[in-house]
């Protein structure tokens, strides 16, 4: 009784529910294995952007609650020369800008205490779903020959990994993620981080020649500050 009178106190002291919005610094970091090194996803293409988007909060019991919204996502890298193997008496040579978009809604768990008059440190983890709108490679390529040293130069080969047909960018529009966090609140206005973890392999079922299985993920660090535009006691 003593426990549930003093998670009631707690509670009564806790803010109810939230809406607002945030804003953001985005990394999306796609991991995938290659023909050499199958076992390990040692290749990794780290992006980085920002996000957008909208949030709920609500708190039930003793600061326990959810934290429900929606964000818009892009990110881009852009890569510099690197080379391939030498392919006879040419010396060829790619670079690759790549862009990427996505819508993700997230539903997290989240544990809210106060640590001085409204202020709160809060913990936070649960999934997110996906929905890639475009991830975009821009490919220039240069073929150097070793003989005569004549460079040849083609810009600007463009596509798109949701409809490629390279095996090992072919991706799927659809991803779940598993983020943990943690955030700092001040009266309405809030700043959270936190890593999220892939939990299924967005590349398509391909092989590579050899007949083993692409295998990835995509995982993204994010940090968002924020504000509450409606809040209730």
């Amino acid at each position: 009784m003593v426990v549930l009178m003093a998670m009631s106190g707690m509670a009564a002291d806790m803010p109810k529910q939230g809406f607002g919005i945030q804003i953001g610094w985005a990394q999306p970091i796609l991991r995938v294995n290659d023909n050499t090194h199958r076992d390990t996803l040692n290749h990794v293409e780290k992006l980085n952007g920002f996000k957008v988007g909208v949030v709920y909060d609500g708190s039930f019991i003793a600061g326990f609650g959810t934290s429900i919204g929606l964000n818009y996502t892009f990110g881009a890298k852009n890569g510099g020369w690197k080379s391939e193997n030498p392919n006879y008496n040419v010396y060829p040579k790619s670079r690759r800008f790549i862009t990427y978009q996505e819508l993700e809604l997230f539903v997290d768990w989240q544990y809210k205490f106060e640590i001085a008059k409204e202020t709160y440190l809060m913990l936070y983890t649960g999934p997110t779903i996906q929905c890639g709108l475009t991830f975009t490679m821009r490919q220039d390529l240069q073929d150097e020959n070793v003989a005569t040293g004549e460079i040849t130069t083609t810009y600007g080969v463009k596509n798109s990994a949701y409809k490629t047909d390279v095996n090992d960018e072919a991706l799927k529009r659809f991803n779940v993620t598993w983020g943990v966090g943690a955030g700092f609140q001040y009266k309405r206005y809030f700043l959270r981080g936190g890593y999220d973890f892939g939990l299924i392999n967005p590349y398509k079922n391909v092989d590579f020649v050899n007949g083993n299985h692409t295998r990835g993920r995509l995982d993204q660090w994010n940090i968002k500050i924020g504000m509450y535009l409606f809040y209730s006691e």
